[in-house]
C-alpha cells in the first residue's frame, strides 16, 4: 500500500473551509467537504450520490444514505449513516442550491446538473482545495481518513468503525486510523 493520505487536523479543517467560504460554489464544495469529514464517503460514492438518495420525498436529508453498487468502491452496496451536523450541511446545501429533479446527482458541476461530477472530478476538486488552502500531503481520502481516525480517537469500536466506513475487513479499516501521539497518551493514563 502506498503513502496514506493525511488525517486533517483542527487547524487543517479550519482553513479549508475559511478557503471553501471565500470563493466560488462554497455551499456546494463546503457540502462535499463534509460528506468526506463527517460521512467518511469515498469521492467516488459523493460523485454518484443522487438527490433521491440523501432526500427523502418531504425535502429532509435522510438519516441513512443507501450508496447502491454502482455508487460504491468494489461493487457492493452499503448505507452511509448520515449524523446530526451532516444532515445539517446537507440541508444548508439544498436551501442555496434547490435540486431540479430526484434523480439526478446530488453535486453537479459547471457542466450541468444532470451529468454532475464523476470521481476523478471530485477528487480533483478536494486536490485544488486542499493545495489552495496551502494543506500538503492532503487527497481525497484525507475527509475519510479524518473521520474514521477521530472515531478511533474516541473509543468507537473499530468493529462500529468499520461498519461506518463500509469495509469489509477489520484489517482494512485499521489502516485507515492514525494512532497519534495524544492517542497514544491518552491510552497510557487509561492503565
Amino acid at each position: 500500500m502506498g503513502k496514506q493520505a493525511k488525517v486533517l487536523s483542527t487547524k487543517d479543517v479550519k482553513r479549508v473551509l475559511q478557503f471553501i467560504s471565500a470563493n466560488n460554489h462554497a455551499a456546494r464544495n463546503r457540502a462535499i467537504f463534509m460528506c468526506s469529514l463527517l460521512g467518511g464517503m469515498r469521492a467516488c460514492e459523493i460523485a454518484n450520490l443522487q438527490v433521491v438518495a440523501a432526500i427523502d420525498s418531504d425535502g429532509e436529508v435522510r438519516n441513512e444514505i443507501y450508496l447502491s453498487p454502482l455508487a460504491t468502491k468494489g461493487n457492493k452496496g452499503r448505507y452511509v449513516y448520515v449524523s446530526t451536523k451532516l444532515k445539517q450541511e446537507i440541508a444548508r446545501y439544498i436551501a442555496a442550491v434547490p435540486p431540479t429533479h430526484s434523480h439526478n446527482k446530488l453535486f453537479y458541476s459547471q457542466k450541468g446538473a444532470i451529468a454532475g461530477f464523476s470521481p476523478n472530478t471530485i477528487t480533483q476538486l478536494f486536490g485544488q482545495i486542499y493545495k489552495e488552502s496551502g494543506i500538503d500531503k492532503a487527497s481525497s481520502h484525507s475527509g475519510r481518513r479524518t473521520f474514521l481516525t477521530a472515531l478511533a480517537e474516541k473509543g468507537v469500536n473499530v468493529r462500529v468503525i468499520m461498519q461506518l466506513a463500509g469495509h469489509r475487513s477489520m484489517a482494512t479499516t485499521q489502516r485507515y486510523i492514525e494512532a497519534n501521539p495524544e492517542m497514544i497518551r491518552r491510552a497510557l493514563e487509561l492503565v
